[in-house]
């Protein structure tokens, strides 16, 4: 395609967006979903040219918003890779590494919470590891310090720790403890792009930290994730591992390649590793993505304060996200029902889904009820009570960069209307 040939293409992308841009909203007819990718115009041209320069896999647009990425959070190192779930499941591997002196091996314990993702917990598994589930915190969904405490045995290696729905998790105690104990500090920030503690970004404070841009979260590559560090040595085994575990991509490779004159050097593999790698498209996606990101974080955290606001008057009924003096990204809007005697959570949701509002559970729930915790081996400390609860009682709402004032007061409405009518009657 020549030059103006393009041009009128990119014409045609960007009215197409733009026309699409607004869209009526009717209340208790019109959809609010729970999530909208927040992509436009410029992404899908900058994929395009990436397609048209015949370049497909981890090349320049990767590399380039890989350290965008991490000079956002704040972090040394950033290795993309295909989606969170392969960000998790790498970072895990790199600490099974027999290169590593304090390495996780079978049977080794890692402590998570209980209300977690499947892929937070699957991983753990894949390097033949147990997780050791342990209860969260009711008001916002992170895991509890006391309980990580609790739970340390001489089978213990590792704290992976959730930062669930942009809820920062409790970093002053966390990082003591595991100080404390000699224990890797894995940070799982797939949900929580742009929240801080201590006016710190999450993801800076453990031994390694992944992230996600799935469709449903604050920045999108559609699939794609990332694996930052502070390590040196960390990030030369992500960055091998990523890609079959070649020496291409190393930092040092050259001296490797010294090491091994009679092995091609094109196809040297020098640790176990998988095929990871991203695509240019989601480079691309990421380089716009990235420069939104704060904007996006703040329209969620105002969203957020608005409903806090406004529903507060029912705190006899509902658990709200808590505020706190840390930034919550807010990747969704959670609400727990208080169990009491004029209404119950799947009455909430129902209403809100009659009204076109979509909800979902929160996340996976409690991993020992789903049914899968049949056919894996785990343990877990203590009760596990509020992570029942959660499951329970809990749900979410979506919060996002599409959702306006008219949507916002609506679902106000909606909750509103449901708990006056049901204390009233």
């Amino acid at each position: 395609m020549k030059g103006n040939e393009f041009n009128k293409c990119k014409k045609l992308i960007k009215a197409y967006f733009s026309k699409n841009e607004q869209k009526s909203f009717t209340r208790g007819k019109s959809k609010i979903p729970l999530a909208v990718p927040p992509y436009d115009a410029n992404e899908v041209i900058e994929s395009l040219e990436s397609l048209m320069s015949m370049k497909t896999t981890a090349g320049k647009k990767v590399e380039t918003f890989e350290k965008k990425f991490s000079k956002y959070v704040g972090t040394k190192y950033g290795t993309m890779v295909n989606s969170g779930s392969s960000a998790n499941l790498l970072a895990l591997s790199i600490l099974a590494h027999p290169a590593l002196k304090n390495k996780i091996s079978p049977g080794d314990e890692i402590i998570t919470p209980a209300v977690t993702w499947a892929t937070t917990v699957y991983p753990i598994l894949n390097i033949n590891a147990t997780p050791r589930f342990v209860d969260v915190k009711l008001n916002d969904y992170t895991i509890d310090p006391v309980e990580i405490e609790n739970a340390i045995n001489k089978k213990t290696k590792a704290i992976l720790i959730v930062h669930l729905l942009g809820n920062p998790c409790d970093m002053n105690k966390i990082t003591k403890i595991a100080k404390k104990y000699n224990l890797w500090l894995i940070e799982d920030s797939c949900e929580a792009h742009g929240a801080r503690y201590n006016d710190k970004h999450v993801g800076t404070f453990g031994d390694l930290a992944t992230f996600s841009f799935f469709a449903s979260h604050h920045i999108t590559t559609m699939e794609g994730g990332m694996v930052t560090t502070k390590h040196r040595e960390l990030n030369e085994l992500a960055t091998s591992m990523r890609t079959f575990g070649w020496s291409r991509e190393l930092k040092n490779k050259k001296k490797i390649e010294n090491k091994f004159k009679n092995i091609d050097n094109r196809f040297l593999f020098v640790n176990t590793g998988f095929n990871f790698r991203p695509t240019e498209i989601q480079g691309a996606f990421g380089i716009h993505q990235i420069d939104k990101l704060e904007k996006l974080v703040k329209i969620r955290i105002r969203n957020a304060e608005y409903w806090n606001k406004e529903l507060k008057k029912f705190s006899e009924y509902l658990i709200l996200p808590k505020e706190t003096k840390h930034r919550n990204s807010y990747l969704f809007y959670p609400i727990t029902v208080i169990k009491n005697k004029f209404f119950t959570k799947k009455e909430l949701v129902d209403v809100l889904e009659k009204n076109g509002i979509e909800t979902r559970p929160v996340m996976a729930g409690n991993m020992i009820n789903q049914p899968v915790s049949k056919y894996i081996k785990y343990k877990k400390t203590g009760n596990l009570k509020n992570s029942n609860y959660i499951q329970k009682n809990s749900f979410l709402i979506g919060n996002h960069h599409k959702i306006n004032e008219k949507q916002k007061k609506f679902i106000v409405d909606v909750i509103t209307n449901h708990i006056s009518k049901s204390i009233n009657n």
